[in-house]
């Protein structure tokens, strides 16, 4: 996409649609602190209830299994699929990536994707939803502009346009049906773990510990590694691949298990559309990984995988 717009709402001159195409209804938004604060309540407490508790092999599993499966709903299928198209799929695998990437509660899936391409449309400058360095270089601006990149954005009421950046998801009737059952699928995250506590133990303490690891702790892990990809990793880390003028996507590597492999976030920004971000020796990537199983077994193709001439092309000369 261009980047000639001039600032939020407005329309190109090519006569685009506009970057916004409304407000976010009050309720989404107080659902949003609800969703943000309380997960990060339990995250502040994890350490001393562990301390109190103990971790137990079952809350290790569920919790452990959950991050694992939506953190992969949104790295593989929300992102590298559907935002990017770095492969193909069968409909049942694009329903349940968009079903698992739902069920990390990081927002509707079309609604996801559109924010991101614009993301990626605009990225650190006019336009870009979360660029932390939209309040300038100093101590305070880039303070500043972190903790807005990190979870400020969402608060604002501004809704990104889906009909310009999301218009093929909007005509896709499965994905709709996924995107219009946000809230049950929602509900299913928080309640399958106690669930599977109850039935795995026999007892409402194990359930109740399920819900805090496999449930809270879960998602407000999962939320702030995926945050610091939009946050931390537009600041801090290597750039040794190129990409577009003002874009300054870095690879942190402290983060390169935890996020799946979307910290090696230099690489994606310099081949969006590349299924592997990790593309440089040593480079750990787990989402790049499923990919690849998905692909031996028939369930992907035409997968789009980095090649030497294209890395060479994106490698950045010594200065």
């Amino acid at each position: 996409m261009a980047s000639t717009d001039t600032g939020v709402g407005d329309r190109k001159r090519d006569g685009a649609a506009p970057i916004i195409d409304g407000r976010k209804p009050v309720a989404a938004v107080v659902a949003l602190w609800v969703f943000v604060l309380v997960p990060f309540a339990a995250l502040a407490a994890a350490i001393p209830v562990a301390w109190g508790w103990g971790l137990s092999w079952v809350d290790a599993v569920i919790a452990g299994g959950a991050y694992v499966v939506t953190g992969l709903g949104v790295t593989v299928g929300f992102h590298r699929y559907l935002t990017h198209g770095a492969f193909k799929a069968p409909q049942w695998l694009r329903i349940g990536l968009a079903v698992a990437g739902s069920l990390a509660i990081q927002g509707p899936v079309i609604q996801w994707v559109a924010d991101h391409r614009r993301h990626h449309a605009f990225a650190d400058r006019d336009g870009d939803p979360h660029s932390p360095w939209r309040y300038g270089r100093s101590v305070r601006g880039l303070a500043k502009g972190l903790l807005f990149a990190h979870t400020g954005w969402m608060f604002g009421r501004e809704r990104t346009n889906r009909e310009r950046f999301a218009k093929d998801l909007l005509n896709d009737p499965g994905i709709g049906r996924v995107d219009r059952l946000f809230g049950p699928l929602a509900a299913a995250s928080l309640l399958l773990p106690p669930t599977i506590g109850l039935l795995a133990t026999g007892t409402w303490r194990g359930a109740l510990t399920a819900f805090f690891w496999g449930a809270l702790v879960r998602i407000a892990l999962l939320h702030h590694i995926t945050w610091s990809i939009n946050s931390v990793c537009h600041v801090f880390g290597e750039r040794p691949l190129k990409t577009h003028a003002g874009d300054r996507a870095a690879n942190f590597w402290p983060l390169a298990i935890l996020s799946l492999g979307e910290s090696w976030h230099n690489g994606h920004h310099a081949d969006p559309t590349c299924a592997r971000h990790g593309v440089l020796p040593g480079q750990i990537d787990i989402s790049a990984r499923l990919i690849r199983w998905l692909e031996r077994l028939g369930w992907a193709h035409d997968v789009r995988w980095p090649t030497p001439a294209r890395l060479a092309a994106r490698r950045r000369r010594p200065s």
